[in-house]
């Protein structure tokens, strides 16, 4: 697994991609904080948490759509197949270097309370809370990306399938409530990724939300693991 991690963290910074993402990250970051604290002379950091669900949604996609897709293309996957490396520790490997460029562009979250300390009085336990539910929900969203890469040897196919899984978790809410009171309506509110995000906005670290966003990457994880293994043996 660190072998594959190492390569795949590094093979970011190869191509202007891993660049890109960071860069684009911390500029979201840094305007929505200008905006929101800076110029709006607040210590609140939620409505800037708030806005960097919404970017991460949109920017994950651009992080996972090579992850096993250029492979495929390139057909190096083929050394993957018949390497000794177990399809677990090969599957977690890519995911981990994902999750760990995805924490480097994260990082501006902690420039931006260290601001906040510096000139006011930041809430640490929301800030905590909300830093929480943004490495969650990235870790879903590169799980689902994974999935999706490995489906595919076309990275804008597999870009674009990211962008419409976002797309439709941000949707979960709205269906909820037009079918509130309903059973399909109230289990589409259980399973509400920004619901249970919301609650991480407020400092509420609660067991089950947690449990949630690591049973779902767990899933998606799984699923890249076994279909990696069925092409494995094939």
């Amino acid at each position: 697994m660190k072998a594959i991690l190492k390569r795949e963290f590094f093979a970011y910074f190869y191509t202007p991609l891993g660049y890109v993402f960071i860069a684009a990250y911390y500029l979201f970051t840094g305007f929505f904080f200008f905006n929101y604290n800076l110029y709006g002379n607040s210590s609140d950091m939620r409505s800037l948490f708030s806005v960097l669900f919404t970017i991460t949604l949109f920017l994950i996609p651009l992080l996972t759509m090579r992850l096993m897709s250029e492979d495929r293309k390139m057909k190096t996957d083929q050394l993957l197949l018949m390497s000794p490396q177990s399809s677990t520790g090969i599957i977690t490997g890519k995911y981990a270097a994902a999750l760990c460029v995805y924490l480097l562009g994260l990082s501006g979250v902690f420039a931006a309370s260290a601001v906040i300390a510096v000139i006011g009085s930041p809430e640490w336990p929301v800030i905590a809370g909300n830093f929480t539910g943004l490495f969650l929900l990235g870790s879903v969203l590169i799980a689902i990306g994974l999935y999706i890469s490995a489906l595919t040897e076309n990275q804008i196919i597999a870009a674009i399938g990211g962008y419409c899984v976002g797309f439709f978790l941000m949707l979960f809410d709205s269906i909820a409530m037009i079918m509130s009171g309903s059973a399909p309506g109230s289990l589409l509110k259980l399973l509400s990724v920004r619901t249970r995000y919301e609650l991480f906005t407020m400092g509420i670290l609660g067991t089950d939300n947690i449990v949630f966003f690591a049973s779902l990457s767990f899933f998606f994880v799984f699923l890249t693991i076994n279909h990696f293994e069925k092409r494995r043996w094939a």
